[in-house]
């Protein structure tokens, strides 16, 4: 209804306007919330008001600002009804209908209801709604320091305590909850009662955002029960039991382990009951399996209590492990801290079904991972064909410090609704902890709470004290119906506080004096929820110690068992990575050339628009060039290069997915791989009809939203799920990667030496100076050479048969200089047996450039074709001299090594000159280094010296040097 949608401060304004009518309220300034916007001191409460008598008003005086025209209309039809017979209609409304035409009322204790009465009490109720949480006791610790707003005192609507015991009703058509029409006639006192438990107890609900209407009713019906929830015996017996293994989980490593960081998870324990509650709930709701993401407070215990990683291997990791088992090709790599390890495990769900649940490895860099989550869960819903998207979902655990304060957090939850990036929705956890390792919510950010960022998507957050343990069960089983019934996000802020410091050998008395003061005087969830289930009745003491004694059992058997674990491989390599290589083991290289029918045929596919598709006259007319290039097989371009080598991949089986800013039609207006008719704005994507009945997500391009560090998160996590895909980002310009330097040094750079997990995801950096300013030039491959460990002192075994240069560098980086080569290098991504990311410096104006061009029998597999080697038709990690030289030549004097497009300027200056005896190679893969076929060109021109500057890098080494040891000072010029 328009008027229950209004603002609060008009409705309030309206009301104040109404009873300074009456003549006997004055009117108060609001409260200001509080600024320090975090838990510390005591609520303020509001002051009872004077009421006035309410003056009654004629129901043909009714307008559409109470209620919107169809109800009105209802009202009246009504009306009429019970006017005729009075026993036509519900008691309810009987009574309603006798208040407004001054009738006694037959119900004792009713007396006239006006309608002044009733929309006051309907915006009472509206504030309980939208500002309920203010209210809430969410603090455990007692330190709250909010001001209850003016809105929720009942004497600013005219109530006084002689209204108490008054019935009225409160039904409104369409309207759910504590308005639904078949809610029963109430009293004041009880009508507050209810509200007060359901909005303002251990649970602050913020759903009031929410502009959907459907979406708020749902809600409200599992809010404003007619009585409160509560759980029977045996459920609460399973959530003790979840309770002390949570809590005697961290007892016992810090027993053991008195000095260890572990980042546990004291002071939030129930939050392990919770997630085991909601995956429950998830599983029965038809959820399979379930992507995590978290950093490292809690983590142990997640991985040892929720997804069930053997305890004995989490304790072996606390004493330093042993070595791993000999196994044939076993890579171990650097390794990483116990608490950013991931893992895969399937755990039965208590209502009898399995549940798959796997946990990302993360680096130290908060909120990281969340986009790499979502992104493979995408990944595996893609894959099982999960197009409800209910099967597979992702959770996200987060730090009320990083969920407010870091960019990716709403990079990641923009990405939510999007076409080509939705997940149906994730879960979002908040360890709210009150402090961000030192700092104070009010140093960290400038909003009421540390969730507020996730209002921006109409999401509903749950607000809950961390020390009601049922109410945190409750709301983690909300989160889970909300998500498999709306498919959209949903934020659960567990509000509750770190025992310790930042990890446990940490001082927070330095800086939180007064809150760790209470927190060592405060009992423990467990201790509380125990005393809970004594005064019920329902648990004994024998019976907590049953529970005490079984836990602390395992625990120590597990302990005894963890000195002889010896680690097996790598439990999280899904079953879609067997019999990959890993860096130990040889891999055989493979050709990537295809059949030349295969090719014409593809071709064919990827350049025709269907017959009545009106594009754009100049995209018409490109088409229309590419066309004629496949008929010739001449004057291949860059554009259809990429398209033949997605294509070909297509009718091989493998999955094609490219996005990034702009992918679409290109930055430079190149690719074009989705036509728009120019009259109905169809869009059309020929590379989706290369195959009969094609799925329609097989090949999948998609402009992204404006997001560096967001999007290649989630294509990296999407690449990671199945080898069979080639999945690509491509950066607007590369100079903008830097916006996602977190992804390229955590994860690309270095994820599987730390994690063991491969991924062959593809960056495309636009690369060049091309007079476009200082921000749209380089793509900075000196970085990414500077971060492979490709090294610079050992020349390595270079034999192909022996040969594991590419399995052993952390990623490769090229700069291709020919179409036929780019063709062949991204299909390289799929034809080997591994995965190694790939950095690609994608040129600007080779593009369309006269010389970059290929034939169509660079690409095909026929012997004796441009491009066929010994061992096939493959990328050429280095092009030698276009001149065909043979393999010894005398009368060359220099040989110029180059990279990317200066070759084709070289070239020209070359020919311009006449220099003949000039040799001009390209490398094309510049990490790993081709030592191997730079050698062999060094031995093909004996006379030549490489470049000819070497005699100049000797001379500024020799002077630099010396001037760095002279004792004079060093004059700069």
């Amino acid at each position: 209804m328009a008027w229950f949608r209004a603002g609060s401060s008009l409705a309030k304004l309206a009301i104040r306007r109404t009873l300074s009518q009456g003549g006997s309220y004055v009117a108060r300034t609001r409260l200001v919330p509080s600024q320090s916007r975090y838990f510390h001191t005591t609520v303020f409460k509001s002051k009872a008001q004077a009421a006035p008598v309410p003056r009654p008003v004629p129901l043909s005086r009714l307008t559409d600002s109470f209620l919107d025209g169809t109800s009105s209309v209802y009202l009246e039809e009504l009306q009429r009804a019970w006017e005729a017979d009075p026993n036509s209609v519900d008691e309810s409304w009987d009574n309603f209908f006798r208040n407004f035409v001054g009738q006694a009322a037959t119900s004792p204790g009713i007396s006239g209801q006006t309608i002044q009465e009733s929309m006051r009490l309907l915006l009472l109720v509206r504030a309980y709604q939208v500002n309920g949480h203010m209210k809430a006791k969410l603090d455990p610790l007692g330190l709250e320091e909010r001001e209850i707003p003016d809105d929720l005192d009942p004497a600013l609507y005219g109530f006084t305590e002689a209204d108490l015991d008054r019935e009225f009703f409160l039904g409104v058509w369409r309207m759910s909850g504590f308005l639904s029409e078949n809610r029963p006639v109430q009293t004041l006192r009880s009508i507050l009662t209810r509200l007060e438990q359901a909005y303002c107890g251990t649970i602050g609900y913020e759903y009031m955002h929410i502009a959907d209407r459907e979406k708020c009713n749902w809600l409200r019906d599992k809010i404003e029960t007619p009585t409160q929830m509560q759980y029977n015996r045996q459920r609460r017996e399973v959530i003790l039991d979840r309770l002390m293994w949570s809590t005697q989980f961290e007892n016992f490593l810090a027993t053991k382990w008195t000095t260890a960081k572990r980042f546990g998870l004291e002071g939030a324990e129930t939050l392990i009951p919770g997630m085991k509650e909601m995956f429950d709930r998830a599983a029965d709701l038809g959820v399979e399996s379930i992507v995590m993401g978290m950093s490292h407070r809690g983590r142990l215990n997640v991985l040892g209590n929720v997804v069930r990683k053997p305890l004995r291997q989490i304790f072996s990791e606390f004493s330093g492990g042993t070595k791993p088992v000999d196994e044939v090709g076993l890579y171990t790599g650097t390794g990483d801290v116990k608490y950013h390890l991931g893992t895969s495990y399937d755990r039965p769900t208590r209502g009898g079904k399995r549940i798959h649940l796997s946990l990302v490895a993360n680096p130290s860099h908060l909120e990281a991972a969340d986009p790499v989550v979502v992104g493979k869960t995408r990944a595996k819903q893609y894959y099982s064909n999960d197009v409800d998207r209910t099967k597979h979902m992702g959770v996200l655990i987060h730090g009320d410090g990083s969920f407010a304060g870091q960019g990716v957090v709403y990079e990641t939850l923009h990405l939510s609704a999007l076409p080509n990036y939705t997940t149906g929705g994730t879960i979002h956890l908040v360890i709210n902890n009150q402090v961000a390792f030192t700092t104070d919510p009010m140093s960290g950010r400038s909003s009421q709470y540390c969730t507020d960022v996730a209002k921006a998507l109409d999401a509903p957050i749950f607000h809950v004290n961390g020390d009601d343990m049922e109410a945190v069960v409750h709301v983690c089983e909300l989160a889970a119906e909300w998500r498999q019934t709306f498919h959209s996000d949903v934020v659960v802020d567990v509000v509750c506080y770190r025992r310790f410091g930042h990890n446990e050998i940490d001082e927070p008395s330095f800086t939180q004096p007064k809150m760790y003061q209470v927190i060592r005087n405060h009992p423990t969830a467990l201790q509380i929820y125990q005393n809970k289930l004594l005064e019920s009745g329902q648990v004994t003491k024998e019976d907590i110690g049953k529970i005490y004694e079984k836990v602390n059992s395992i625990l120590n058997e597990e302990f005894l068992a963890s000195k002889d674990y010896v680690p097996q491989r790598r439990d999280w390599l899904s079953s879609h990575w067997s019999g990959f290589k890993s860096p130990e083991q040889i891999s055989r290289i493979k050709n990537t050339g295809v059949k030349p029918e295969i090719l014409k045929n593809v071709g064919k596919a990827i350049t025709v628009l269907p017959e009545n598709f009106k594009p754009h006259r100049a995209v018409k007319k490109v088409y229309e060039l590419r066309q004629q290039m496949i008929e010739t097989g001449e004057g291949i371009d860059w554009a259809v290069a990429e398209a033949l080598a997605f294509a070909t991949l297509l009718v091989e089986g493998n999955h094609v997915r490219l996005s990034g800013q702009d992918v679409e039609r290109g930055t430079f207006s190149h690719r074009h791989s989705v036509v728009h008719d120019q009259e109905t704005g169809e869009k059309y994507c020929p590379l989706d009809h290369v195959i009969m009945n094609q799925d329609e997500e097989r090949f999948t391009v998609s402009n992204s939203s404006l997001s560096e560090f967001g999007v290649l998160g989630f294509e990296l996590g999407y690449s990671m799920e199945n080898p069979n895909s080639l999945v690509l980002w491509e950066a607007q310009f590369g100079d903008f990667a830097n916006g996602a330097q977190v992804i390229f040094d955590q994860f690309l750079s270095s994820g599987e030496a730390k994690w063991l997990r491969q991924t062959g995801l593809v960056v495309l950096l636009p690369h060049g100076y091309d007079g476009q300013g200082p921000e749209h030039s380089s793509a900075r491959l000196e970085r990414y050479l500077q971060m492979s460990d490709d090294n610079p002192y050992v020349i390595p075994e270079m034999d192909p048969t022996v040969r594991k240069q590419i399995q052993e560098c952390n990623w490769q980086v090229v700069n291709c200089t020919t179409p036929a080569n780019y063709f062949h290098v991204l299909r390289r991504q799929i034809h080997r047996e591994f995965r190694k990311p790939l950095i690609v410096m994608a040129p600007k104006n080779l593009l369309r450039h006269k010389d970059c061009k290929s034939n169509l029998s660079e690409f095909d597999d026929v012997q004796g074709h441009p491009g066929f080697d010994k061992q096939g038709t493959r990328f050429k990690r280095l092009i030698k001299d276009r001149n065909d030289h043979s393999n010894l030549e005398e009368g060359i004097r220099r040989l110029v090594l180059c990279s990317g497009k200066v070759y084709y300027e070289l070239d020209e200056e070359r020919k311009k000159t006449n220099a003949k005896d000039v040799a001009i190679c390209r490398v094309e893969q510049l990490c790993p280094f081709p030592y191997d076929l730079v050698q062999r060109e060094l031995k093909r021109y004996p006379t030549a010296t490489a470049t000819g500057f070497y005699s100049v890098h000797v001379k500024e080494q020799t002077e630099l040097v010396q001037k760095a040891v002279q004792p004079e000072p060093v004059q700069f010029p």
